[in-house]
């Protein structure tokens, strides 16, 4: 009897600490997480950026999106990020209720301030920190709450950039097969090449009826005013430099009126006119040459590298038809 007792203790004994365990439910989520409200990328209508007391302005106007108070066009790439990460803002776990925000680069010197809004109304106010070590979370903070949370993602780099860093350094682009003309001096020597149809030889025209054979399509060629036929290959690559053309950087405190006499300038012609001029450095040590495009309404540096292309191109179409390039 004695036994039975001792087991049916043992059985209550058991069966209470599974019952603490249960009740407890250390494997549980014990607070709740902030609600954060809905909002489609496409009813943003302003974002705004602030890191170390520099505020950068977004502003969409006429479905594009440029930097306030200049008005320069915002790279739309890096906007579309931002506006990725905005829309999918999710907070998944509370990180931190001990408000030592410096361990997660929430702290003044490190944190970068979001605040979107939909027309006038305020959407998003967060802070942003580094990113989680599992590189799919980053730590944030939302304005009206002192806890560090994990959000979903990794996104810190979308919005840790430099006004430079966001402006469209998109200086010249069109579609080559939309040009039909290129004109370029390249210092002192000028060039007109026109796109050309040419009709098939006569004697092959004449073959093909008597085959009943479609007749061969006209020849697109491109040649000199004088109807010389010029590089192929030395075009192609030269309006494929053009065609999404990108500056280095652009030149602040100064005018497109500012820069003349141009080393090289290029003039293409389709259904519109596109010019770009590119001018000598004012140190040979500096990086790029300055520049500018009947496209952008500001002067921009275009890298070394790739003037250097430019320029192996332009002199391929200023050689003699048929002459070999010499070293």
């Amino acid at each position: 009897m004695k036994v039975k007792k001792e087991y049916l203790i043992l059985a209550l004994v058991i069966i209470a600490l599974a019952a603490y365990l249960l009740m407890r439910r250390t494997d549980r989520t014990l607070y709740q997480l902030p609600v954060i409200a809905p909002v489609a990328k496409s009813e943003i209508t302003k974002i705004q950026i602030t890191r170390n007391d520099t505020v950068i302005e977004l502003d969409k106007k006429d479905n594009r999106w440029y930097i306030a108070p200049q008005w320069y066009p915002a790279d739309t790439g890096k906007v579309k990020r931002m506006l990725d990460s905005l829309e999918k803002l999710t907070l998944t776990a509370l990180v931190s209720e001990s408000q030592d925000y410096r361990r997660y680069n929430l702290d003044k010197n490190k944190k970068i301030t979001v605040k979107t809004w939909q027309a006038d109304l305020l959407k998003r106010d967060f802070d942003v920190g580094k990113t989680a070590a599992s590189f799919r979370h980053t730590f944030v903070k939302l304005a009206d709450n002192d806890r560090v949370f994990h959000a979903r993602g990794n996104f810190r780099s979308n919005f840790d950039m430099s006004l430079e860093q966001l402006r469209d350094k998109t200086v010249l682009a069109f579609a080559p097969a939309d040009i039909r003309q290129v004109a370029f001096t390249n210092e002192g020597q000028s060039r007109i090449i026109s796109r050309t149809e040419m009709p098939a030889e006569a004697t092959t025209r004449k073959t093909a009826k008597k085959d009943g054979t479609p007749a061969p399509a006209p020849e697109t060629v491109w040649q000199t005013a004088q109807g010389r036929k010029i590089d192929a290959s030395a075009l192609k690559g030269l309006l494929a430099l053009l065609s999404n053309l990108h500056c280095e950087k652009f030149i602040d405190g100064r005018k497109k009126e500012d820069f003349n006499k141009p080393i090289y300038t290029l003039q293409l012609t389709g259904a519109r006119q596109y010019r770009l001029s590119v001018f000598a450095k004012a140190q040979e040590k500096e990086s790029g040459y300055p520049s500018v495009s009947s496209e952008n309404d500001y002067p921009f540096r275009l890298s070394d590298s790739l003037v250097d292309k430019i320029k192996k191109n332009i002199a391929k179409l200023l050689q003699t038809p048929g002459a070999e390039t010499r070293n």
